[in-house]
Order: C-alpha cells, then sequence, then structure tokens
C-alpha cells in the first residue's frame, strides 16, 4: 500500500494571516483519502481548526482527487469557507432534525423477515 503526500497549492499555509473574520474567507486544508480494503473516506482538516457550524459551506479548490485502490493520500488544497447567516443557520438545523428522520425505517409488523 502506498501512502501519497502531495504538497500542492496550498503548502505555504493559510492565505490569510489570523483568524478569519467575515462571511466568506480562504483558508489552507488538508484532505485525507483512504481507498483501501479496510476505509474509503475522504475527510478535509481545515488549518487553524477552524469551527464550522451548521449552514456554513466548505468549497474545497483544485482537480478532483483520485486515488488508486489500496492507496491512501495526503494532499494540500485551498478551500473557500462561507459563513451562513443566523436565518439560514436557524433552517438548516430544523430542516436537519427533519431530515435524519427519513433515514429511518420503521416497522410494526410481526413479520419476522422483509
Amino acid at each position: 500500500m502506498q501512502n501519497h503526500v502531495d504538497p500542492g497549492p496550498a503548502a505555504a499555509g493559510p492565505t490569510m494571516g489570523a483568524l478569519p473574520e467575515g462571511r466568506r474567507f480562504e483558508v489552507g486544508c488538508t484532505i485525507y483519502v483512504s481507498h483501501t480494503f479496510e476505509s474509503l473516506h475522504a475527510h478535509v482538516e481545515l488549518d487553524g481548526n477552524i469551527p464550522i457550524y451548521p449552514g456554513d459551506e466548505v468549497i474545497v479548490h483544485g482537480a478532483p482527487v483520485k486515488v488508486p485502490y489500496g492507496e491512501t493520500a495526503e494532499i494540500r488544497r485551498v478551500a473557500t469557507v462561507v459563513r451562513a447567516n443566523p436565518l439560514e443557520r436557524l433552517w438548516t438545523r430544523a430542516t436537519g432534525r427533519l431530515e435524519v428522520m427519513e433515514l429511518l425505517e420503521f416497522s410494526f409488523s410481526e413479520r419476522t423477515r422483509l
């Protein structure tokens, strides 16, 4: 199994010096991708451990990441964070709880097989 590390264009770190303020800002990030028998996942970690709240958007820039089977990758990129306004945040919280219910399947029958 190979482990790729691509320094990419964001290797120098965040594109802003201090903690970002405002509704839209750019920040460096690291993408961790695993495409192995044990795990298939992709995870993005923003530099500076910037918190993401309900309704916020994170847009990672760059070409699509393609990792061959059996390998993992760690890739540096730049991401744009767009903060939700208070109304968007409230709406996301309200509808998010309802959408979770769609994932559940209830059965009140006495059948032992579906």
